[in-house]
C-alpha cells in the first residue's frame, strides 16, 4: 500500500508538471521518473529490511552467548540437542601464573569486580581442548546414537576403552574420559549422565574399571528436560546388560543423597565375586547458574573422599553432558589437594591441562567463578567438622586458646561469623515502605532469596509479605520457617503462613514480655476461641511439660471452613539474659517436634523467638547438630551457624560481648560453645 501510494503521487506530479516538458520526448518519458524512485525506494527498504534481520540475529546469537550473570546460566549449560560452547576471546594466549593461598581472598575480590569482569577474562583465555585431539571413536555411525550431546565427544587418547563384547568393535565404546587428578593419574572418570540404551555400557565399565564412588551432579530431570536416565533401581534389584544392581542401603540429606548398591558381573562361565558401589547424588545444584554458597559442595567432596576405598579404580564422576559440572567437582578436589601441598592453586593451568583429557570441561564463567569461591571458602574456614567423641576436647582447647595469632581460637572462630557481610542489596521487599511497619527489628529482615511468599491478595499490594525465612534442615530443604514473635498488626500474616505452608508445628522461645518489654503479641486465644481475619483459633488443650507448654490449637479457614491441628510448644527455660542452665530442656523440646513432625508430615516447623533470629537461629542449629550426631556421629557447629547466617541475617547472635542486668559481659561466643557443652555432657 505504501509502495502503491509513493507510485501514484509521483505520477500526479509528473502529470500536472507536464507543460514543463521539453517538445520532442517521447510521451512515455513520463513515467522513467515514477519508476525509478519505486525501485529505488524498494532497494531501500530491500537493504534496511537485511540490515534489520542481520543485527536481529546477531543480538539472539548474543543472547545465547553472552556471559551475563542476569541471564540464567543454565541455558548456557546442557542443552537438549546440543551444549552451547563459548567463543573464545582474542586474549585466548594470556597465561595466569599460580596464586599464593593468602592472596587468594584479594585475588577473588579484584577478578569479582565489575560483574566478574576479570573472571570472565581468564574463563575465555582458557585453551578449548587438546590441539590434535581426534574423536574419531566417537564419531562413528555405530557409536553417534550414544551420545547425548553431539559435540561433547571424547577423545580417543584418553577415552574408556570397555571390553569387546562378541568381537565387536563398537561395543567397547562409552562416552567417557580419564581425568587426572592433582597428582594421581586417571584418579577420575568423567562421563555423561547415561542414556537409556548406554545404561549397560555404564555399568559395566564401573565393573571393569573396578569402580567403587559414582559421583553424580545432576538431577533425573531439570526444568522438565530429561539430563539422566535412572540407571538404578528404586528398591530391589535389576540387571543392566551382564551386571546385576541391587539396592542395600540409602540417605537422603539435605544437600545429597547416599546409595549403596552391590553389583556383580554374570557371564555364562560363573557369576564373579559381588562388589560394593556407593553413589553420592548431589542434589543442591540449581537449575540455572551455581550454587548459591560452596559449603554444600565443600561437605559433599569431603564426603566423596572418606567414602572412596583407598586402592578402589577411578571415581566415575557425572553430570549430563559430562563437562560443566563435572569439571567443577574434579578442579575443586585437585585445587584444595594442591593447597595443601603447596600453599598455591593454580586453577587456570589445572584447567588447560584437563582439558587436554576432555574438552570443555567447566562450561560456564560462572563454574569457574565458583570454584574460586569454594576454594576461598575452604582456604579461610578449613575443615570445622568434629567426631562427637573429641567435641570435649575440642572445646577446652577453644576455651583456653588465648593467642590472637591461633586460628583455633574460640574468639577466632566466632569472629569470623561475625564478620560475615548482610546482603542488604537482597532485602528489597522487607525494605519497601509498605512492609516496614511489618518488621519488628528493622535490622533482621528477610532475604529476597529465602523469604516465605504469602498468596497476594486481590486488589491489595505488598499482602504477600511476613518477616520470615525458609532454612534447611539436615535432610530437608525448606524444613524450618525462622520467624519474628509476631506484632499486634501482623498476627493474621502469621496465622495465614501457617496455614498457607500446611505448618503444624509451632515453637516460640520468648515470654510475652522480658525486662518489662514487649517481645511477641499473644497470637493464641487466651480461654476457647478467637477469630483474627479470616482465621479462627480455638483451644483445644494446654498442658504444662518440665520446661515448656503444650497447646493443641485448631486453626480454621474461615471462608471455606477447613480446620487443621497445629501443635504450639513454648519454650520457658530460656532466661532473660544469656541461655539456658541446662541442656537437657532443649533436648526434650527437640525431640517433641522432631515426634510431632514424623506424625504430621514433616511440613515445615515455624519457630519464632521475638526477632526471629538470636534464640531462633540457636534452636535451628542445635536441631540440625543433633540429627547429625544421631546418623553420622559427626557434628560442625561453625559451619552450621555460618550456613544459618547466610540464610537469615544475625541468626545464632555471636556479638563478642552483651551486657547482663547485673553489669557483667556475657560472651556470647562462649556461651553458645558452653551450651554445646551442656546439651552433649
Amino acid at each position: 500500500m505504501l509502495l502503491f501510494l509513493v507510485a501514484t503521487t509521483t505520477s500526479s506530479n509528473s502529470s500536472s508538471n507536464g507543460n514543463h516538458t521539453q517538445e520532442g520526448v517521447p510521451s512515455t518519458g513520463h513515467h522513467v521518473l515514477p519508476i525509478v524512485l519505486v525501485l529505488s525506494l524498494l532497494l531501500l527498504i530491500v537493504a534496511l529490511l537485511a540490515w534489520y534481520f542481520l543485527r536481529l540475529k546477531n543480538q539472539r546469537k548474543a543472547v545465547v552467548t553472552t556471559v551475563d550473570k542476569k541471564i540464567p546460566n543454565g541455558i548456557l549449560e546442557e542443552q537438549d540437542a546440543t551444549v552451547v560452547l563459548l567463543p573464545r576471546s582474542a586474549s585466548a594466549a594470556k597465561n595466569y601464573p599460580p596464586l599464593a593461598v593468602e592472596h587468594l581472598e584479594d585475588e577473588y575480590r579484584l577478578r569479582s569486580a565489575d560483574d566478574g569482569k576479570l573472571f570472565r577474562e581468564e574463563y575465555n583465555s582458557l585453551p578449548g581442548g587438546h590441539a590434535q585431539g581426534t574423536y574419531e571413536e566417537a564419531s562413528k555411525d555405530n557409536n553417534k546414537d550414544k551420545n547425548r550431546y553431539p559435540n561433547i565427544l571424547p577423545y580417543d587418547h584418553s577415552r574408556v576403552v570397555l571390553t569387546q563384547l562378541d568381537g565387536s568393535s563398537a561395543s567397547d565404546y562409552v562416552n567417557a574420559s580419564y581425568i587426572d587428578g592433582f597428582t594421581v593419574k586417571n584418579k577420575f572418570i568423567a562421563a555423561q549422565g547415561p542414556k537409556e540404551d548406554t545404561v549397560a555400557d555404564f555399568w559395566r565399565m564401573i565393573w571393569e574399571q573396578k569402580v567403587s564412588t559414582v559421583v553424580m551432579l545432576t538431577n533425573l530431570k531439570e526444568r522438565k528436560e530429561d539430563k539422566c536416565y535412572q540407571y538404578w533401581p528404586d528398591q530391589g534389584c535389576w540387571t543392566y546388560g551382564n551386571v546385576r544392581v541391587a539396592v542395600e542401603d540409602f540417605t537422603v540429606l539435605v544437600d545429597y543423597t547416599i546409595r549403596k548398591f552391590c553389583i556383580q558381573y554374570q557371564s555364562s562361565d560363573a557369576a564373579k565375586t559381588p562388589r560394593l558401589v556407593t553413589q553420592l547424588h548431589f542434589t543442591s545444584w540449581p537449575d540455572f547458574g551455581v550454587p548459591f554458597s560452596p559449603i554444600g559442595m565443600l561437605k559433599f567432596l569431603k564426603k566423596v573422599k572418606a567414602v572412596n576405598p583407598q586402592f578402589a579404580g577411578p571415581i566415575v564422576v557425572h553430570c549430563s553432558a559430562g563437562v560443566g559440572r563435572t569439571g567443577t567437582f574434579i578442579v575443586i578436589d585437585g585445587m584444595i589437594d594442591m593447597m595443601h601441598a603447596e600453599q598455591k592453586v593454580d586453577v587456570f593451568g589445572f584447567v588447560s591441562k584437563i582439558r587436554e583429557q576432555r574438552s570443555q570441561l567447566i562450561q560456564t564463567d560462572m563454574q569457574y567463578s565458583f570454584i574460586y569461591q569454594a576454594l576461598l571458602e575452604y582456604y579461610l574456614y578449613g575443615d570445622t567438622e568434629l567426631d562427637v567423641s573429641s567435641l570435649e576436647g575440642h572445646l577446652h582447647k577453644l576455651h583456653n586458646t588465648f593467642n590472637q595469632g591461633d586460628r583455633v581460637g574460640l574468639e577466632e572462630e566466632f569472629k569470623k561469623l561475625t564478620n560475615m557481610r548482610i546482603m542488604k542489596e537482597n532485602m528489597r521487599t522487607g525494605n519497601l515502605p509498605a512492609n516496614m511497619k511489618k518488621n519488628r527489628v528493622l535490622q533482621i529482615i528477610p532475604y529476597d532469596f529465602n523469604r516465605v511468599i504469602l498468596s497476594m491478595r486481590r486488589g491489595q499490594e505488598f499482602t504477600d509479605y511476613v518477616n520470615a525465612s525458609f532454612i534447611d534442615g539436615y535432610r530437608q530443604k525448606d524444613y524450618f520457617i525462622a520467624t519474628q514473635g509476631p506484632l499486634q498488626h501482623t498476627v493474621e500474616d502469621f496465622w495465614r503462613m501457617v496455614w498457607e505452608w500446611k505448618c503444624h508445628s509451632i515453637v516460640m522461645l520468648t515470654e510475652l514480655q522480658e525486662r518489662e518489654q514487649d517481645k511477641c503479641y499473644q497470637y493464641w486465644p487466651a480461654e476457647e476461641s478467637q477469630t483474627y481475619g479470616d482465621y479462627g483459633v480455638e483451644m483445644k488443650g494446654d498442658a504444662l511439660c518440665d520446661t515448656f507448654s503444650l497447646r493443641d490449637l485448631v486453626l480454621t479457614f474461615l471462608p471455606e471452613k477447613q480446620t487443621r491441628v497445629i501443635r504450639h510448644f513454648h519454650f520457658h527455660g530460656w532466661p532473660e539474659v544469656g541461655i539456658p542452665a541446662e541442656g537437657r530442656g532443649m533436648i526434650d523440646i527437640i525431640a517433641a517436634v522432631q515426634r510431632q513432625q514424623q506424625q504430621s508430615g514433616n511440613h515445615p516447623i515455624a519457630v519464632h523467638c521475638s526477632a526471629g533470629a538470636g534464640r531462633t537461629g540457636t534452636f535451628v542449629a542445635l536441631s540440625n547438630i543433633l540429627e547429625r550426631v544421631k546418623a553420622e556421629g559427626l557434628l560442625d557447629v561453625f559451619q552450621t551457624v555460618k550456613s544459618l547466617r547466610m540464610q537469615r541475617p544475625h541468626m545464632v547472635q555471636t556479638v563478642v560481648s552483651s551486657r547482663a542486668t547485673d553489669g557483667t559481659c556475657v560472651n556470647r561466643a562462649k556461651v553458645f560453645h558452653f551450651y554445646i557443652h551442656l546439651i552433649f555432657f
